[in-house]
C-alpha cells in the first residue's frame, strides 16, 4: 500500500505499467511501423531491400507495413507459390530499378515503387496459359517491372499537377501491354482466353439455384483477388493483414467487397463470378481508397466510398465487356477511374476532407492528424505563441499543410 498527500493509503497502480507496456509493444506492429523504419535505414543494404520489398506488397492495399506484406505473402505462397514467387521477383525488381534511377528515396522506402511490380508479376503468372512454373515468363515478368518506375515516375509529373495518385495505372497499362502483344496463340508466352462470354445471363441462375455459403465466402475471396487470388484462406490472410495495419482498412475493403457482390447480384452477373470474387476485388480498392485513405474517414465520406464502390461495380461491368472483346483483361481500370473522379470531388462540407498526398498515411493517423490540426486552429493564440513547437502533428511535420479547401 502507498500514501498519498492527504493521508489515504491506495492500492500500487501496477496494472498501469503492465498496460502501457503492451500498448506500446502493440503499436511497435501496428500502423505504418515508423521505429522500423527509421531502424531499417541505419541497416544494410539487403535489410533495407527487404523491408521495402514487404512494404511494396502490402501497398497493393493502401498498408504501409512489413508484417502485413509478410502475411500477404504467406496467403499468395498459400494460393500458388509460382505466383507468390513471380510476384514477389517483380516487386524486388521494380524496387531495386526505382532506387537505380534515383527515385525519391522516402517512396521507395514505403514501398510505392513497388506494389504496381507486385501486381505486374503475380498477374502475368495469373493469365499465362502455360500454367506453374515456365520460367520464361520471368524474362518479360522483369522486364515490364523494370519499366515501372519508368511509367509511375513519367505519370506522377502529371497527375501532381492535380495533387492526384497514380494508384495502378502503370500496371494496369503495362499488363494489358504485354498480353495485347503475345495473345492467345504466341508460341512463347499464350495468354488464357479472354474472348467475350456469349451468354451474360445463363438461364440456371434463378435465386433458388443462390449458394448463400459460397455467397458469404466470396466476401473474403474479392478481397482477395485484388491479388488475383480465389481462394478463401488466402483472402483471410490479407484481410487479416490489413487489420494488423488498420481495421478501418480491414473494414472498408470488407464493406466494398461486399457491394461488389450485391451489385453482381443486381446486375444479373454469372455466379460462378460473383463467387469467385471477380465483382468484389476493384470495389475494395475503390472503397477502401476513398474511405479513410486519401479523405479522413467520417460518416459522410464512408458514404462516399459506399457510392464509389457501387459506380466501381457498374464501371465493372462495363469495362470487363469492352476489354474482353479485345481480348484484354479488366485488370483494376475500373478501381482507378472511379477512384481518380471521386478525388476530383470539390466540396464546402468539412466533414468531406481530402487530405494532400504529402500527408497521406493509413487512415487512423489521418484522422488523428486532422484532430490535431483543427485543434491547433482553436486554441487561443495566447497559448500557441512561443510554443507552437510544442504542438504534436502526425508523421510528418506537412501536417499544418492538411487544410482544406
Amino acid at each position: 500500500m502507498s500514501s498519498s498527500e492527504d493521508g489515504v493509503l491506495r492500492p500500487p497502480q501496477e496494472g498501469a505499467p503492465t498496460c502501457s507496456s503492451l500498448s506500446r509493444a502493440v503499436g511497435l506492429v501496428t500502423g505504418d511501423m515508423r521505429l522500423c523504419r527509421e531502424w531499417v535505414k541505419r541497416q544494410p543494404a539487403v535489410v533495407q531491400l527487404l523491408d521495402w520489398t514487404c512494404r511494396g506488397v502490402a501497398q497493393v492495399m493502401f498498408v504501409n507495413n512489413p508484417l502485413s506484406g509478410l502475411l500477404v505473402t504467406a496467403g499468395l505462397f498459400l494460393q500458388d507459390p509460382w505466383w507468390a514467387l513471380s510476384g514477389l521477383l517483380a516487386t524486388f525488381v521494380s524496387t531495386a530499378s526505382a532506387f537505380l534511377l534515383g527515385q525519391n528515396r522516402e517512396a521507395i522506402s514505403v514501398g510505392l515503387h513497388g506494389y504496381n511490380g507486385t501486381l505486374i508479376g503475380i498477374l502475368m503468372a495469373v493469365f499465362s496459359a502455360k500454367g506453374s512454373w515456365y520460367w520464361w515468363l520471368l524474362l518479360p515478368n522483369m522486364f515490364l517491372s523494370m519499366l515501372c518506375p519508368v511509367v509511375s515516375s513519367a505519370l506522377s509529373s502529371v497527375a501532381c499537377k492535380w495533387d492526384l495518385p497514380i494508384l495502378t495505372l502503370p500496371f494496369n497499362m503495362l499488363v494489358c501491354l504485354h498480353v495485347a502483344a503475345t495473345g492467345a496463340n504466341h508460341h512463347y508466352f499464350p495468354q488464357a482466353d479472354m474472348q467475350p462470354k456469349d451468354h451474360l445471363h445463363p438461364a440456371n441462375d434463378s435465386m433458388e439455384s443462390l449458394d448463400v455459403s459460397r455467397l458469404f465466402l466470396s466476401l473474403p475471396v474479392g478481397v482477395g483477388q485484388v491479388y488475383g487470388c480465389s481462394s478463401p484462406w488466402t483472402g483471410s490472410l490479407i484481410l487479416l493483414a490489413l487489420l494488423l495495419s488498420s481495421p478501418t482498412i480491414c473494414a472498408q475493403a470488407m464493406w466494398g467487397s461486399a457491394v461488389g457482390m450485391l451489385s453482381g447480384l443486381a446486375l444479373a452477373a454469372p455466379r460462378e463470378d460473383i463467387y469467385s470474387g471477380l465483382w468484389g476485388y476493384n470495389c475494395a480498392l475503390s472503397c477502401v481508397a476513398i474511405g479513410g485513405v486519401f479523405y479522413v474517414i467520417t460518416w459522410k465520406t464512408h458514404l462516399l466510398a459506399l457510392t464509389c464502390a457501387l459506380f466501381c461495380a457498374y464501371l465493372t461491368a462495363a469495362i470487363s465487356k469492352l476489354m474482353s472483346m479485345l481480348a484484354l483483361p479488366a485488370c483494376t481500370w475500373p478501381f482507378c477511374l472511379s477512384t481518380l473522379i471521386f478525388l476530383l470531388v470539390s466540396s464546402e462540407t468539412a466533414a468531406i476532407c481530402r487530405l494532400p498526398l504529402s500527408v497521406v498515411s493509413y487512415p487512423e493517423e489521418n484522422r488523428r492528424c486532422r484532430t490535431r490540426l483543427e485543434a491547433s486552429e482553436k486554441a487561443p493564440l495566447s497559448q500557441l505563441s512561443g510554443s507552437q513547437d510544442e504542438v504534436q502533428f502526425g508523421p510528418d511535420s506537412s501536417c499544418r499543410e492538411a487544410l482544406c479547401h
